[in-house]
């Protein structure tokens, strides 16, 4: 008995190939740090037609916008994992601020040598994360309003403290300090590359943006802070400790707060009681641009890296472009609202391809 053969044509053989590749390319979409990888791509392709020529595609064109992103990005990757872990903090500017004006008071006005003064201003950082996570715990109140209070408390005693032991709110001398060339070398000091100097903060923001990945996914810790920012109910009852996560996240913020005041003390041999203004605020920009959504639970510390990286860009490139820096307040405003509308679209996109 003759078997009969089926034919199958040619284009319905390729379709599962074609299914599998529309899988991978909706896989690689709907992650977070899409939208700012390609506003980065964008940001940086305007600036080069509008600015290409008056230095911004030079080498030291780009390590003056590598500059400004690095110190936003070591608090933006900080802040990503505490906003994917649910919360918000609101008092890194201040903390930046009070860092770097312990570590000068202490070694010009006390004489202590820069690595002690260094490691006060890591364990007061570290005193206020904790205290911030255990008040935000504690109190059952948002982050947003807690670290409001700290912001404003931080940056009060600061002011007040420096007043009160110096009768000023601007100190230098740090380079005189015992331990300052070691400090400067490894804070502050530049990487020459084609003749352009990179300042070492950028090998810092890069350094921890790979750990904060790392952490985020290849570690339990890392399914730990996804899990209390989507629902800290459901991972306390899995067993998740959520008010460890919270506070060690809290402590790890301030920390890096702690640590961008530090290179800015060392870079600049001194510290102003306003240091830090504001960044929280910028801070913030950089990780939802970057894809981390304001309700916690979804967002990536590499995002985090490419915000900061479009907020460096854009203020170094308005200065090459010759525009009025008056309209970059405006573009921050505008480009806020548009990345959180694409995250809502990429968040709803996201849940609909898993269903």
């Amino acid at each position: 008995m003759a078997t009969t053969r089926r034919t199958v044509h040619p284009l319905l053989e390729k379709q599962p190939e074609r299914i599998t590749i529309m899988q991978y390319i909706r896989r690689i979409l709907i992650r977070p740090e899409m939208g700012a990888i390609v506003g980065a791509i964008a940001v940086w392709v305007f600036f080069a037609v509008v600015a290409g020529d008056r230095g911004f595609l030079s080498l030291s064109g780009t390590a003056t916008y590598l500059a400004v992103a690095a110190e936003l990005g070591i608090l933006a990757v900080a802040a990503a994992l505490l906003m994917i872990g649910g919360e918000f903090d609101l008092s890194i500017g201040s903390v930046s601020g009070a860092c770097s004006m312990i570590v000068t008071i202490c070694s010009v006005e006390f004489g202590l040598d820069i690595w002690s003064s260094i490691a006060i201003a890591l364990l007061v950082s570290l005193l206020i994360g904790f205290l911030n996570g255990i008040l935000v715990l504690r109190t059952g109140l948002s982050s947003f309003i807690v670290t409001l209070a700290s912001l404003f408390v931080v940056r009060g005693a600061t002011i007040g403290f420096t007043r009160l032991l110096t009768g000023r709110t601007q100190l230098g001398g740090l380079e005189a300090v015992p331990g300052y060339d070691l400090a400067h070398s490894i804070f502050a000091s530049g990487i020459m590359l084609g003749g352009a100097s990179f300042p070492i903060s950028i090998v810092w923001w890069l350094v921890l943006a790979a750990l904060a990945t790392w952490l985020l996914l290849g570690t339990r810790f890392g399914n730990w802070i996804y899990g209390v920012g989507g629902d800290a109910q459901a991972s306390r009852n899995m067993g998740v400790p959520v008010a460890r996560v919270k506070i060690i996240l809290f402590m790890l913020t301030a920390l890096a707060a702690c640590l961008v005041g530090i290179i800015q003390t060392v870079t600049f041999t001194g510290a102003d009681v306003l240091r830090g203004s504001n960044n929280e605020f910028l801070t913030i920009i950089a990780v939802v641009v970057g894809g981390t959504l304001l309700t916690g639970g979804y967002g990536s510390a590499i995002g985090s890296v490419f915000g900061a990286l479009i907020f460096g860009m854009v203020r170094q490139g308005i200065v090459f472009a010759g525009v009025d820096a008056d309209w970059y307040q405006v573009f921050l405003g505008v480009m806020l609202l548009l990345a959180v509308i694409l995250n809502r679209f990429v968040r709803t996109y996201a849940m609909e391809a898993r269903r």
